[in-house]
């Protein structure tokens, strides 16, 4: 592990963020070995702004220190901050202020950060530091900030799917003669598939902790052990070499299969047929150029059909690029947003898990296990309950950044705020994504081992997603009815007679009122045995 550089002046001091470990960040593309000074802190503020999963810091943790050792390899100066070191300040601003005492640079680079408190942070170093800084834009995106601001100036609705065949043009990713392969963008038609009975899933690779990880998962469990998760079922990749292997796994066992089966479900099947490098890919260890040429060079060589390999690079392409040229694009209004003025409390089981629904009993226990879980779950499981309840946008949204390794608000809050919630009135998605339980039922097992009954649809043996779902559109006819989108239920709904209208008010009422009697266990602070 690299110590502390010997203190001399130097000519640029080079602050690498943790979830910028690559080696082509834009802060170090013209490094010079002999002058300059790469700096890595690990600082209690950012593990604790939100109380992140214990995997995520043990991964950033992990992550960073192999990315110093390998620096260090290559023969560069790196000043490596340690969570524990005497004197460190805990915060990004005190250990640069520290770092510049130390080294006396005649400038500061750095690359622009994923999230606006940060960017926010930089601004200010400009003013207080004393050496000149320089901020970079991130190149490991396929669309830079401003020509993305560019593309959505005067637009309301910036639609996903417009931007996407952008891309797609832009890249030649999948394109023939400036077309689509296949003479269609989209195949998401054909990647809604349930899982057949007795279908065996893959095998999936996962990575044992070496000395340096087993050391910092120590320290999580030790400085951070009242934090959400757990830390037994640790495997990600922490190195490069580690995520590449995770990639080549993907493309060459998964990725065939992956598209018809991306939308789907299973108890005790947390992983199915998905990736599973997103944390490695938003900490920088592979970059979204490389992961989209190796899945369309699979399909161009016959080892993965079009279909599947569109799916996936939409997801990277399409989505992630989207969500993060609307988030600077949009900030910092966007967050403040409420179109649905919803406001009910987080329920206590999406911490604990404890509910009788057993779709979010099984997405919170595999969350808690592993700080993972796939779009569907994220989006139609907890996603949807919190957006038929009501539930107030800020507390899902930091719910959601606390408790996946990959997420970080420039991916969680467009994702959640817009296309979870629909708190943006429709600026990302043309409609909600409510469902009822019948969707759950269709694309998982879930229901089946149920407390309450998918088929019924009121009463206290109800599924709650049925009638919580007929109650959200009441509750928000006046916003949702003249959405062309929302025809078809909202002409359903006006069939209801006023007994049916009443009866799924009185069963949505019961339902939310029982949740008040839970006791607040918070991960946030000391437990208290308030109401949620």
């Amino acid at each position: 592990m690299p110590g502390k550089p010997k203190a001399e002046s130097c000519g640029t001091l080079r602050l690498v963020l943790g979830d910028q470990l690559t080696r082509r960040v834009s802060s170090l593309t013209d490094l010079d070995p002999e002058r300059d000074v790469v700096l890595l802190v690990e600082v209690r503020d950012e593990a604790t702004y939100v109380r992140h999963h214990k995997q995520k810091i043990a991964f950033l943790f992990a992550a960073m220190r192999h990315f110093a050792a390998e620096l260090t390899a290559e023969g560069i100066r790196v000043d490596y901050v340690r969570l524990t070191d005497p004197g460190c300040t805990g915060s990004f601003t005190g250990e640069l202020e520290r770092a510049v005492a130390r080294h006396k640079p005649e400038r500061v680079t750095v690359t622009e950060p994923g999230e606006w408190r940060v960017w926010q942070m930089m601004q200010d170093w400009r003013e207080t530091l004393g050496p000149p800084v320089e901020i970079r834009a991130d190149n490991r995106f396929l669309c830079p900030r401003e020509d993305f601001a560019g593309w959505a100036e005067g637009r309301h609705h910036l639609r996903m799917e417009t931007f996407y065949r952008g891309m797609r043009r832009r890249t030649g990713l999948l394109m023939e003669g400036g077309e689509p392969v296949g003479g269609r963008w989209n195949f998401d038609a054909e990647n809604r598939k349930r899982l057949p009975k007795g279908h065996r899933l893959p095998d999936r690779i996962g990575f044992q902790p070496d000395a340096v990880t087993r050391e910092v998962i120590t320290l999580v469990e030790r400085e951070f052990g009242d934090h959400f998760g757990d830390l037994a079922s640790f495997s990600w990749p922490v190195t490069r070499s580690d995520a590449l292997d995770a990639l080549r796994h993907f493309i060459a066992t998964c990725l065939p299969t992956f598209g018809d089966y991306q939308d789907a479900m299973k108890t005790g099947a947390p992983f199915l047929y998905h990736a599973l490098i997103s944390p490695a890919l938003n900490a920088g260890l592979l970059t979204a150029e490389e992961i989209c040429w190796a899945a369309e060079r699979a399909f161009r060589e016959g080892a993965a059909p079009l279909h599947c390999t569109e799916g996936f690079i939409r997801q990277i392409l399409g989505w992630r690029e989207y969500v993060r040229g609307l988030y600077w694009a949009r900030m910092p209004e966007y967050r403040d947003t409420n179109a649905l003025a919803a406001s009910r409390a987080l329920p206590w089981f999406y911490w604990s898990g404890e509910t009788k629904l057993n779709c979010i009993a099984q997405v919170v226990a595999d969350t808690r296990a592993h700080a993972y879980a796939h779009h569907i779950q994220r989006l139609m499981v907890t996603g949807n309950f919190a957006l038929i309840a009501g539930l107030d946008p800020a507390q899902v949204e930091e719910w959601y950044l606390i408790v996946f390794a990959d997420a970080y608000e420039w991916v969680e809050l467009p994702n959640v705020h817009g296309m979870v919630l629909w708190a943006d009135g429709g600026v990302m998605g043309t409609k909600p994504y409510a469902a009822s339980g019948a969707y759950i039922d269709r694309m998982s097992d879930y229901c089946g081992s149920c407390a309450y009954d998918v088929k019924v649809k009121s009463g206290a043996t109800a599924c709650p997603f049925n009638y919580l779902y007929w109650n959200f559109l009441i509750e928000n006819e006046d916003k949702l009815a003249n959405n062309p989108r929302m025809t078809m239920p909202y002409r359903t709904l006006r069939g209801f007679g006023d007994t049916r209208r009443a009866e799924i008010r009185q069963d949505a009422t019961t339902f939310l009122r029982s949740l008040l009697s839970e006791p607040e266990r918070d991960y946030k602070g000391d437990q208290t045995e308030s109401a949620v």
